[in-house]
């Protein structure tokens, strides 16, 4: 059995219910999970491919990783062949997964962001390997001093916060792994949600894009999800992308395992990929959200970091992470404690723009009027035992 930490959510739950007492029912801008429904040419999509009897195929239909290819070269500029592209069950599972799936295990090092998602150790751990904090670039060359890592977790746009790693950046980090001989994989799920001035409605940098990594591929993984762009979280629809010969691997030992994407779930994928127009409408209606958001949250004091793309708001009051989720718990407001993300979180809370338009508004009316309440306890710190 794996030495994994402990589920961070559990701790949140006195939090959720003291958010839950409010007269008004509580908004929940915690976990992230889309709210606004499918859309209808997706959902049409699903039901025109429901007949499906015999097994889906690993690798994905034709038609899907046709989809895929075309996605990357329209909205990435990314020039992929059908064979570099693979169908997911969802990102987290791939997370998980991916060291194990690669043959990563006792001895070997997976390198992991300071502040980052958790299924990044998660998957460090499943597969018996050690994962070690990493800052990407400044923090390589100490790797070389210590145990150059297998695997290399890069997150951009950033969960929790929202940093975008330009395409300079990416470079170095291509150029430091092949020097190494590391695998780079790159989770870019909230790609098509960047709200830097002058970027809007264009995505973020893929660490395939030729003037990040040149003409090859080699050593390289981008994971993708439609779970933001097209509300697809049940749908558990996602995919993986990069170097054929990794992505041959992967597919190889996912064959065996029997990890396939439902066959109408295959096919709505293809048809949500070929639609823009749902993203250009979800990618609004968050902005309009965020826009609100941010005002209030800033104006009850709370100063926002990073949060240049993405779902949310990476805030701080210069203060323990729990003392600013027991405030906001007061006003019916339930958000992320930043050390659910790592120990450098200690004094943020990750606020999501996951919510209804009237739930949203109803965060921005609390915040605006009611005092901060009284503290509640904290809860115990998630465990957050990080190597090097």
């Amino acid at each position: 059995m794996p030495d994994l930490p402990d589920f961070p959510w559990d701790t949140l739950a006195p939090y959720k219910a003291r958010a839950a007492a409010h007269e008004d029912g509580i908004v929940d801008l915690s976990v992230g999970a889309p709210v606004d429904s499918t859309p209808q040419v997706v959902q049409r999509a699903l039901a025109d491919a429901a007949d499906a009897p015999g097994y889906p195929q690993t690798v994905g239909t034709a038609q899907l990783r046709a989809a895929i290819v075309d996605w990357f070269a329209r909205r990435r500029h990314v020039t992929l062949g059908p064979d570099a592209v693979l169908p997911t069950i969802g990102s987290k599972e791939l997370v998980a997964w991916l060291p194990t799936l690669l043959g990563l295990g006792a001895g070997d090092v997976v390198a992991i962001p300071p502040v980052a998602y958790p299924t990044y150790e998660v998957g460090a751990r499943i597969a018996g390997a050690t994962p070690v904090v990493a800052g990407v670039p400044d923090d390589l060359p100490a790797l070389d001093a210590a145990a150059t890592p297998r695997l290399l977790w890069v997150n951009s746009p950033a969960n929790p916060h929202g940093q975008v790693l330009g395409v300079e950046h990416l470079r170095a980090v291509v150029g430091w792994a092949r020097a190494h001989g590391v695998v780079v994989a790159s989770d870019e799920c909230y790609a098509e949600l960047d709200w830097r001035p002058g970027h809007l409605g264009q995505a973020t940098p893929s660490i395939l894009h030729p003037d990040v990594c040149g003409s090859s591929h080699a050593g390289l993984l981008a994971l993708y999800s439609l779970s933001k762009q097209s509300n697809l979280a049940g749908y558990r629809a996602a995919f993986v992308a990069g170097d054929p010969t990794l992505i041959g691997r992967i597919r190889e030992v996912r064959r065996h395992a029997g990890m396939m994407m439902p066959a109408p779930v295959q096919h709505a994928s293809a048809v949500a990929l070929g639609d823009d127009g749902h993203v250009r409408a979800q990618r609004a209606t968050y902005g309009r959200r965020r826009e609100r958001l941010a005002a209030a949250v800033e104006g009850a004091g709370l100063r926002i970091e990073h949060s240049e793309a993405g779902l949310y708001l990476w805030a701080t009051r210069d203060e323990d992470c729990w003392r600013t989720v027991a405030d906001l718990a007061d006003r019916g407001i339930l958000v992320a404690p930043g050390t659910f993300y790592g120990a450098l979180g200690a004094r943020h809370v990750r606020i999501s723009l996951t919510a209804t338009d009237e739930r949203v508004e109803a965060a921005c009316s609390r915040l605006r009027s009611q005092a901060p309440g009284p503290d509640l306890p904290g809860a115990p710190l998630p465990r957050q035992d990080r190597l090097g």
